[in-house]
């Protein structure tokens, strides 16, 4: 965390910082009328809150943003169209002409990493896995999250069931993750499919894409639901986000996991 207590403290204790601006920095929420911003979160958490952009306006979005940029390194957007997008790019590029603003039209992320920041890659990687072209939205959305939160990630992208050679062509690549990611419409296979293939933790995705009788992805989620495959979890409908989220939570489980043992390894000795 950018304005970790530790640091704050260290901050104020140098002279570096006044008392005021350390209140300023640890206070726990900022009131803008139109939202209260949990500025804790990453403490607590490990990652800062998330704006979900449809649904607000343009100015909300920019006004949350900015205020999220003044006290994490990162910042992250989901569901932004496009007009939006040119909007905040706009506005902030003469608010911030030193910085570099990122948007992904497919997925519709708007993010911001502080050009100071110097990103501490997991070890390993997290694969993601579409079915189908169709479902890359919701795969990248996914992708971008947990890029954003430390993981190196490799796109397995169109290996649906149709084609299911194209899968086992990559059955290495996938089950060498430390998590797996799939995202898939239609009747919603490959996520069993996959869950019986590897022994790693297969996060599933439903998304919307499919003819009438997959009820805008309610088939697929069904199906997902009701998987023979052990080890397969299941998000929303279309929540990318939330399955990039819970991957990224995983591996940074699995590397405090790892920290610990090895400095009881080093204690011991």
């Amino acid at each position: 965390m950018k304005h970790s207590m530790e640091h704050i403290l260290e901050a104020v204790q140098k002279g570096e910082l006044s008392v005021q601006d350390a209140m300023e920095k640890l206070k726990p929420q900022e009131e803008l009328g139109y939202a209260t911003l949990d500025l804790q979160r990453e403490a607590r958490t490990g990652f800062p809150e998330v704006i979900y952009g449809e649904g607000k306006t343009s100015e909300q979005i920019l006004g949350i943003f900015t205020k999220l940029m003044e006290h994490h390194d990162k910042v992250l957007a989901t569901r932004v169209s496009l007009e939006k997008a040119h909007f905040l790019l706009e506005k902030m590029s003469l608010m911030y002409p030193d910085q570099t603003l990122y948007y992904h039209e497919s997925a519709r992320t708007f993010h911001w990493i502080n050009s100071t920041y110097q990103e501490k890659w997991k070890k390993g990687y997290i694969a993601v896995v579409c079915a189908g072209t169709s479902d890359l939205p919701i795969a990248e959305e996914a992708a971008i999250t947990a890029e954003l939160m430390g993981n190196k990630v490799e796109r397995i992208y169109d290996i649906g069931v149709a084609g299911i050679h194209r899968l086992l062509n990559k059955a290495s690549l996938i089950e060498n993750a430390n998590v797996v990611i799939v995202a898939a419409g239609m009747e919603g296979a490959l996520a069993s499919v996959v869950g019986g293939l590897v022994s790693k933790p297969v996060i599933a995705v439903p998304t919307s894409v499919g003819y009438g009788a997959s009820m805008n992805g309610i088939a697929a989620l069904l199906a997902m639901l009701s998987s023979c495959a052990s080890g397969v979890s299941v998000v929303n409908i279309d929540n990318g986000f939330g399955a990039g989220y819970f991957a990224a939570t995983l591996t940074n489980t699995i590397e405090q996991a790892v920290e610990k043992a090895l400095a009881g390894k080093e204690e011991s000795k």
